[in-house]
């Protein structure tokens, strides 16, 4: 299906360039989000009409999101979850959950905004990109953790789920009986009486 771009689409063209696409997502995604026209004779005509009012529009939109870019540098938000000791989390984070924190931190972003190729499953840091208009796009780091002081000791570079399997291994030591002979199983009290009483009988 050919359509005429009201905006510039990321891998597909600039605004007033007519390409085709599937029909599938030029019918659920850029025809209902107002990104693109259906290229017809009357569409264009229309389009061109509108041409000067289209781009006008789109350069007040780009210096807005150029202004709020300016003022997102360096973000880093963190999103507390429950999680097993190999570090995947009960659940998701979704993009929702990102733009949330993101507004949290002082910085109103739309779900849309999240460029979120699959929910987030594990702990860890993540680097996210959010897209602020379609010419302009900022970074921000999403730091998952079990707690404020796990998600510390991640920003620090530390990996918290190896550093939790390590203390583990650890904390597991086997009871030392310096009598025990190689493959014997350790018994105690009257019976390790008894069994030294037959050794030396």
């Amino acid at each position: 299906m050919d359509v005429i771009l009201l905006e510039r689409v990321e891998k597909l063209g600039r605004i007033g360039d007519v390409v085709n696409v599937k029909p599938g997502y030029a019918r659920n995604f850029l025809l209902p989000r107002g990104k693109a026209l259906r290229a017809t004779e009357a569409n264009k005509a229309k389009f061109e009409a509108q041409r000067a009012q289209i781009e006008a529009d789109n350069a007040k939109r780009r210096e807005a999101a150029e202004a709020q870019a300016a003022t997102m540098t360096d973000i880093s938000v963190v999103i507390i979850r429950q999680a097993s000791n190999a570090g995947s989390l009960y659940g998701s984070v979704s993009a929702r959950d990102i733009a949330e924190a993101v507004a949290e931190a002082g910085h109103k972003v739309t779900k849309s905004a999240v460029v979120l190729d699959r929910p987030i499953k594990s702990l860890g840091i993540e680097v996210v990109k959010l897209v602020l208009h379609p010419e302009v796009s900022v970074t921000a780091k999403v730091n998952v953790a079990r707690s404020p002081e796990e998600a510390e000791l991640q920003a620090k570079g530390v990996d918290v789920t190896a550093d939790l399997f390590e203390r583990e291994e650890a904390g597991f030591t086997e009871a030392y009986d310096p009598n025990a002979e190689p493959g014997s199983i350790a018994v105690e009290g009257e019976e390790a009486a008894e069994e030294a009483g037959e050794q030396t009988a």
